[in-house]
């Protein structure tokens, strides 16, 4: 069943591509007509790549593992924010730190370094120090905050990757491809698609084009994460029963009284 609507897609406008003097080849599948001089991207494939992406992604949400969300250009960098925050998903929307992936154990000592300062302004260490030294910390305490605050909670290397333009997030994608990370992306006539494992061919600059198809895969992803606390209820639920059972079994044992079958032991209809 299509989760993604065609006309939703049409009127945001994704199907407008780059000027076609300006176009990579190997995005000629995805390509439907040129208008005007700028590519028409089809659409109908569109659809079914998004729809592709949004139940792996659903997948990968179910088994409880992270998607990066990563998205530096103006237009795209306020809706991933607040779209990836909104399912509790890391994302980058400020700099591409280089070796953020295949130098993850450092970029996890700089996340360390905010929640250090944290715990001096919560024990009064910061209080104690001179006012030179604490303008420094604070300034610190800003950058890091600004660049890696949206991954603070991301203790391991995310499972994926969700790329909004290929071309400005190159560093990210093939720090993901030397790392075997699977990537989605939306990539647009003028990108080469060779290093994404998940095409979404559409228009990567108009901010609608990217809500649009935003909104399908997050919704994806939160159909995911409700299935698996519905999962992880009724195991505990389960397991609540079994423990229940467990403890009746051993009180009779200490009793040295059998299991009595209430069915089997209710008296008969007179």
């Amino acid at each position: 069943m299509s989760r993604t609507n065609f006309q939703e897609l049409l009127d945001a406008g994704a199907h407008f591509g780059h000027l076609a003097r300006k176009w990579n080849p190997k995005m000629a599948p995805y390509i439907f007509d040129q208008k005007n001089g700028i590519h028409i991207i089809d659409l109908h494939k569109t659809v079914v790549k998004v729809d592709e992406a949004a139940e792996e992604m659903k997948a990968l949400a179910k088994s409880g593992r992270k998607i990066l969300f990563v998205a530096t250009k103006k237009q795209a960098k306020e809706i991933v924010s607040e779209k990836a925050t909104a399912v509790g998903m890391p994302s980058v929307t400020e700099r591409w730190a280089g070796g953020m992936l295949t130098n993850f154990p450092t970029v996890r000592k700089a996340i360390k370094k905010m929640s250090t300062i944290d715990k001096m302004k919560e024990d009064g260490t910061y209080e104690k120090l001179a006012k030179r030294e604490r303008l420094q910390i604070d300034r610190q305490r800003a950058k890091l905050e600004k660049n890696l605050g949206s991954i603070r909670d991301m203790s391991r290397l995310p499972s994926a990757l969700f790329v909004v333009d290929v071309m400005k997030e190159a560093n990210a994608v093939k720090e993901a491809n030397r790392l075997n990370i699977p990537v989605f992306a939306m990539v647009d006539t003028c990108c080469d698609p060779t290093p994404i494992d998940y095409v979404i061919p559409a228009n990567d600059d108009a901010a609608k084009s990217i809500e649009c198809i935003l909104n399908v895969v997050c919704a994806a992803i939160q159909e995911g994460l409700e299935e698996r606390k519905l999962e992880k209820d009724k195991e505990a639920e389960a397991e609540e029963k079994e423990t229940v059972k467990s403890n009746d079994r051993k009180l009779r044992a200490r009793k040295g009284a059998k299991p009595v079958n209430v069915e089997a032991e209710a008296p008969a209809a007179e």
